[in-house]
């Protein structure tokens, strides 16, 4: 498999996590299908039924290629997500999709744990990469279940503080929501939560 094969894969398996068309008032990307937002078309100025205005009906008729295609330019290529060592591509990739420049926000913080200095500004620049570099180099069994835990630390950050978006981390039957479920596709098994440790954490909200 060539390197942009595997990186197709990696994007179309995105959409696949991301499912169809939503339109969850408590969540501010807004009408949202495959994972592109309607803001991510207003962005891009693609009015996909040429009526002149870009709305939801456009979101809905976003073809799984188009996604697809979308993901790869503007949130892999875009970002330097390939500048990245290879074994990191797949999530920070994700995350990128799901958090944009916060993705890499959160692995800067946790290059500046591992004892990295760069700046936490969301780009990936030269020092970026070439400090992502070294760190998987010294730690290459830990560096992405450690990005994972972060993600998942930030997600958790987030439902603390917005109580509407706390349905995206827990269930209603009490159990992990689509965001921690989906940060810990990436963490090796021995590094999620259990089903205790889970409800300890979220014990506060209400």
């Amino acid at each position: 498999m060539t390197q942009m094969t595997e990186i197709r894969r990696m994007a179309e398996e995105i959409v696949a996590r991301e499912g169809g068309y939503v339109n969850d008032p408590d969540d501010p990307g807004g009408a949202t299908k495959y994972g592109v937002t309607i803001h991510t078309l207003r962005r891009l100025g693609l009015d996909l039924d040429g009526n002149a205005k870009i709305d939801a009906e456009d979101v809905r008729r976003i073809p799984r290629e188009m996604a697809t295609d979308i993901f790869l330019k503007h949130y892999f290529f875009g970002p330097k997500i390939g500048d990245l060592p290879p074994l990191l591509h797949a999530t920070v990739f994700d995350m990128y999709v799901h958090a944009g420049s916060n993705a890499v926000r959160v692995l800067q913080r946790l290059l500046n744990d591992m004892g990295e200095d760069v700046a936490v500004d969301g780009a990936i620049g030269p020092r970026t990469a070439a400090a992502c570099h070294r760190a998987a180099v010294r730690a290459p069994d830990h560096i992405v279940d450690a990005y994972g835990i972060a993600r998942r630390n930030y997600y958790f950050s987030i439902a603390d503080r917005r109580p509407a978006s706390r349905k995206y981390a827990r269930m209603r039957s009490g159990a992990k929501g689509g965001w921690i479920r989906r940060a810990e596709e990436f963490i090796s098994e021995r590094y999620h939560m259990s089903e205790a440790e889970f409800r300890a954490r979220v014990a506060s909200w209400a």
